[in-house]
């Protein structure tokens, strides 16, 4: 059974993780900078990519210490290659390349994306090809068809900001600290999510995609009116944004015949979102699989993984192979309208 070095290091989180191909997670670590960016309200790329530079190598040591092993017995390299903010994705993917070289080993150049696709399956034995994900993260919201690994069909994007994005500049309008994801969580509990009228971008339309654009102009005049607590502007919005998830799912099942709904990325940690689309799965008669909340968001576990799935179908890379800002799962969609769109 094979043995895999993941290196993950797209955004601000500095990761390695040593996974089977049988999905034992013999080791993993996280190193997170939010305290480095609070101050920015959002994440400095070159301050997050000086930070991989000088963590990741001890990182590493820590892991193959842990699981009591070195990089002889792995047999290979998994690092993440994009998309992401390219200094961070550049650091991560030199040192797998460096790593593969020295030890004489093969390299995996993984899609942050795929990553986050092939997740649940890291933790559900019984979760096969094909089913229906939704990737919801800071930087992409999309619905895609799994087919098999490195084989996708997108089926919606968002013409604008991303479902996280919408949650960090709701958190910001609301004074909360970053990372603003958990902020509103936490602050929603508080609040009444039907005391704000707030938009619900395209839903009950028959175009697939997603906006959150608007729903974020909508709590800025929201917050800047003074008629509203934060909590319930923090509670309206969160349930406006499991609203069009849930109505965007809804139709992508309607279309499609994959027997299980997944949810995966940064933004599947969250409760409400998570509960909404179980109850929406099984009213539609399909099976639900969402990996743990430390799986959702970014970590090398699910690069490795993704490393191990497609290393054992001969799927290896060159050492040549570029790092990438920007790297769609299905580089044939057809391009949608919105000047902000994540493919």
């Amino acid at each position: 059974m094979s043995l895999i070095l993941g290196l993950e290091s797209s955004c601000d989180d500095t990761a390695a993780a040593l996974v089977t191909g049988d999905r034992r997670i013999l080791a993993q670590a996280v190193v997170g900078q939010n305290d480095a960016h609070r101050p920015y309200g959002g994440v400095v790329p070159e301050i997050a990519a000086r930070a991989h530079v000088q963590i990741l190598p001890d990182l590493i040591r820590h892991v193959l210490a842990e699981a009591n092993t070195d990089i002889a017995e792995v047999d290979a390299i998994a690092a993440t290659a994009g998309p992401g903010l390219i200094g961070g994705v550049m650091v991560g993917l030199l040192t797998g390349k460096g790593l593969a070289l020295s030890a004489g080993k093969p390299l995996v150049a993984v899609n942050h994306l795929e990553g986050h696709a092939l997740s649940p399956r890291l933790v559900d034995p019984d979760l096969d090809f094909p089913y229906l994900l939704l990737l919801v993260s800071g930087g992409h919201c999309q619905i895609l068809e799994v087919l098999g690994v490195g084989d996708y069909r997108r089926v919606a994007t968002t013409i604008d900001d991303a479902a996280g994005e919408a949650f960090d500049k709701a958190a910001k309008l609301l004074g909360l600290p970053y990372p603003g994801g958990p902020a509103i969580e936490q602050l929603a509990k508080e609040g009444d999510p039907g005391a704000v009228p707030l938009p619900r971008p395209l839903v009950g339309s028959g175009e697939p995609h997603f906006s959150f654009a608007g729903l974020k102009s909508a709590v800025q005049r929201a917050a800047a009116s003074g008629d509203h607590s934060p909590a319930d502007i923090a509670a309206s919005f969160q349930q406006a944004v499991v609203d069009c998830l849930v109505d965007r799912a809804r139709l992508a099942l309607e279309r499609s015949d994959a027997p299980t709904l997944v949810v995966a990325g940064g933004v599947a940690a969250n409760q409400a979102i998570r509960s909404a689309l179980q109850q929406l799965a099984t009213g539609s008669g399909r099976r639900f699989s969402v990996p743990p909340g430390w799986l959702c968001t970014d970590n090398a576990a699910m690069i490795a993984w993704a490393g191990a799935e497609r290393y054992e179908r001969g799927m290896v890379d060159d050492l040549s192979v570029p790092a990438r800002a920007r790297w769609p799962l299905d580089p044939e969609a057809e391009k949608v309208r919105g000047a902000g769109v994540k493919a």
